[in-house]
């Protein structure tokens, strides 16, 4: 019989990664998908990861959970441990025992994540059956409250339906409802609102960030809008091309971005233009993960690169005792340009 996993403690992040490298390997070579990724959640925060597709944003969620198909990938290096436990040597039966009952996830496309041939109210109740002790009355009790806390007024309704019946804001709160319903100490959530019209996404998100804080609940957040994590997150990851290009407290990147991609996935956001001006796109593409190019990823984008960048710049503080850290050799600290210097 497997060992149980350990418990986590205040004092240890319920999700540390480590310089993490994996890679894909494909008929011409590998994916370097992730390159020395370095992240953490502590107990109780919103953390948010943010970045272009084909950044790397939803392999490092996945592969916190393990449901990366296992002959998939390869570990070249770094260390993953989650709620105290190291996930790269766990078993599948240790891995069994974490998902669900103390880490949840929610998913891109609530369609795709509910089974579409099952009423909302088995879903949920065989869910909070499996990890918890509770008769068939009490988990659907159970359920109908976490769909009213989710702002649901009709929740025995919702219940007897099938997913196909229900809007996209209504199947992904019973998306967060689940997630919550087995009390877990960490939810992964992998672009939650991307599929749903601005006044929706709203709602769903002050739903996830007022059930997380009244639960307790860390979560990580992943997400290409910078917008949302203004909104949600306590601290930041910027990803790039399979790497940590810059980290700190929202405010600080939000307000204060020091990365050239950074700054220009900030100028790039609608709320930061004056209307009926175009957007500020950042140029060009991100690079192939299978043919990275020497040195910084963004060098090839970036107008401050020059030949110092053809070397790798490591992630360091911006300055002495700084909890912001960017990996640039040219970083530009100071506020976001205004809407006119922007034009």
């Amino acid at each position: 019989m497997a060992a149980l996993l350990p418990a986590s403690t205040a004092a240890t992040p319920v999700l540390e990664i480590d310089g993490l490298q994996l890679v894909f390997p494909v008929y011409d070579g590998e994916v370097k998908a992730l390159n020395q990724v370095s992240l953490r959640v502590n107990a109780g925060e919103i953390v948010g990861v943010v970045g272009e597709s084909g950044s790397g944003k939803s392999v490092t969620a996945m592969m916190a959970m393990r449901l990366l198909p296992p002959e998939s990938f390869t570990i070249k290096g770094g260390s993953l441990h989650l709620l105290g436990s190291d996930v790269l040597q766990a078993s599948e039966k240790q891995m069994r025992q974490l998902r669900g009952a103390r880490v949840a996830m929610i998913f891109q496309e609530p369609m795709n994540a509910l089974n579409p041939t099952r009423k909302i109210g088995r879903q949920m109740c065989e869910i909070i059956c499996l990890h918890q002790q509770l008769s068939r009355q009490q988990a659907h009790n159970k359920a109908v409250a976490l769909l009213q806390e989710m702002q649901i007024a009709d929740a025995e309704q919702v219940m007897a339906r099938y997913p196909f019946e229900l809007s996209g804001g209504m199947r992904q709160r019973v998306l967060i409802a689940m997630a919550f319903s087995c009390e877990p100490e960490l939810i992964i959530a992998d672009e939650p609102t991307t599929a749903l019209d601005v006044t929706v996404q709203r709602q769903v998100l002050r739903l996830l960030q007022r059930k997380a804080l009244n639960s307790g609940t860390a979560v990580l957040f992943i997400t290409h809008d910078m917008a949302v994590v203004a909104q949600l997150c306590d601290r930041v990851y910027v990803m790039y091309a399979g790497h940590v290009i810059e980290s700190g407290g929202t405010e600080q990147v939000i307000g204060h971005p020091a990365h050239p991609y950074s700054i220009g996935l900030l100028q790039a956001a609608p709320e930061n233009a004056e209307p009926r001006t175009l957007l500020k796109a950042i140029a060009g593409t991100v690079p192939s993960l299978t043919h990275l190019p020497q040195g910084c990823a963004f060098r090839e984008r970036c107008s401050h690169a020059d030949a110092r960048c053809m070397q790798t710049p490591p992630l360091t503080p911006m300055s002495a005792g700084s909890s912001q850290q960017v990996a640039c050799w040219h970083p530009q600290p100071g506020n976001l340009p205004s809407k006119q210097e922007q034009a």
